[in-house]
């Protein structure tokens, strides 16, 4: 294995008699214990949006038998800290806690998840309006629906009123989403697996329900249809663009080949476009590639922010990088380079044990193997530079990728 591989862990997973798939993943003398819950948590329509947002924002806060003072004060007795976050898919709750309170913390948990209470005016007041979408979330919307068809969850604007549920809305919305099966707990700790694993079945046993089917459906098309948009918007601060080109998912063959070709373009510091838009040129602000990836479908992403009126010319200079680096391939010293930011990278991504929690969690609610970052390293390794060369050939021809523009003034060709 790599020196720059995080080393595997002893993992120990197992499906409840409720249907929740819960992992332990052993961290020897850690002080403290973390807990990553896992909840599918797609938009389920338009008329649940504020049911949803409500429901984040209220759960943990308080329970049957715990008052938003008394769960905040039981948790500084555990010495822990809860938190909540909302992705495109998934609600996330995390608990860090120190070790010797990692029994308490398990029961103060199945609390807030079997006997919740939700106070509709309290955690997220009712907005006074509609509330209009920024130019991001505008660009973001028509990027994936003109990539990858529609309807969909990731396109769909929200509802045009926002009206606010009533308190039985939001206990019958927890009875469905907040649901074990089709869940993910992983808790890493440095107790013995065997035990931590007899503590979570006996404090979640009364944990019922599901699945929730709070998941996103795949895009209409598999594949980004390829083309030009450009978006006006004279309130936007900035020139914005987003690309969407064809991709291959983790952890199917290919994909670290051209993770390391997309990371010549635009994924470090040194790439190409940073080169070229930022340090040549001085359009953009920032600019990233990255591939992404969920239920929904899988597509390489280029991120650049500009000063107002260079959308049209970032988007030309995007395309004639791609158009390069895709005819000639990377040089061999790119490839070096890149392969050893990736592996660098991913001892890095796990530098604390919150953020380790964080990313295994993850890696088991999408479906890839609890250790696989761990054996990321070596596979990077085993990439060869024609294989790196052939991927970005196969994947970074501006004639197979979107680009979507968002600036203060028309494009001309638009």
């Amino acid at each position: 294995m790599s020196a720059l591989a995080p080393a595997p862990r002893e993992t120990l997973r197992s499906t409840l008699a409720n249907g929740l798939d819960t992992v332990v993943v052993a961290a020897p003398g850690a002080p403290l214990a973390e807990i990553r819950l896992v909840l599918p948590y797609a938009r389920a329509g338009r008329a649940c949006l504020r049911l949803q947002e409500l429901l984040a924002a209220g759960l943990g806060t308080a329970t049957t038998t715990l008052d938003r003072q008394a769960v905040a004060d039981r948790a500084a007795d555990l010495g822990a800290e809860v938190s909540t976050v909302v992705t495109a898919e998934h609600l996330v709750l995390s608990v860090s806690v120190l070790a010797k309170g990692l029994p308490g913390a398990l029961r103060l948990l199945a609390d807030m998840l079997v006997h919740p209470v939700y106070d509709p005016a309290g955690p997220a007041p009712a907005s006074a309006g509609p509330v209009a979408p920024g130019p991001r979330a505008r660009l973001r919307r028509a990027q994936l629906r003109h990539a990858f068809g529609g309807p969909h969850p990731l396109t769909e604007e929200g509802a045009a009123d926002r009206p606010s549920p009533g308190a039985e809305d939001l206990y019958a919305f927890h009875r469905r989403a907040v649901v074990p099966r089709g869940a993910v707990l992983l808790v890493l700790s440095g107790a013995e697996p065997d035990r931590v694993l007899a503590l979570v079945r006996a404090e979640l046993a009364g944990w019922r329900g599901g699945p929730s089917g709070l998941v996103l459906p795949p895009f209409p098309r598999a594949r980004p249809e390829p083309g030009r948009i450009a978006l006006h918007d004279p309130a936007a601060g900035q020139a914005l663009l987003l690309t969407a080109g064809p991709a291959v998912p983790a952890p199917e063959p290919g994909h670290a080949a051209l993770h390391l070709a997309q990371l010549v373009l635009a994924g470090h510091a040194s790439s190409r476009l940073t080169r070229h838009l930022r340090e040549r040129h001085g359009l953009v602000y920032a600019v990233d590639a990255r591939i992404r990836q969920n239920n929904a479908g899988c597509w390489l992403e280029i991120d650049c922010v500009g000063a107002p009126g260079t959308g049209d010319r970032i988007a030309r200079e995007v395309a004639e990088c791609l158009a390069a680096l895709a005819g000639s391939g990377p040089t061999p010293e790119e490839t070096r380079r890149v392969r050893r930011y990736a592996a660098g990278f991913a001892r890095f991504a796990l530098a604390t044990r919150a953020e380790e929690a964080s990313a295994l969690a993850g890696f088991v609610a999408g479906g890839l193997p609890v250790d696989w970052l761990a054996h990321w390293p070596a596979t990077l390794a085993e990439v060869t530079d024609a294989q790196v060369s052939l991927a970005a050939a196969r994947f970074l021809s501006p004639g197979r990728t979107l680009l979507a523009s968002l600036d203060t003034t028309p494009a001309p060709e638009a």
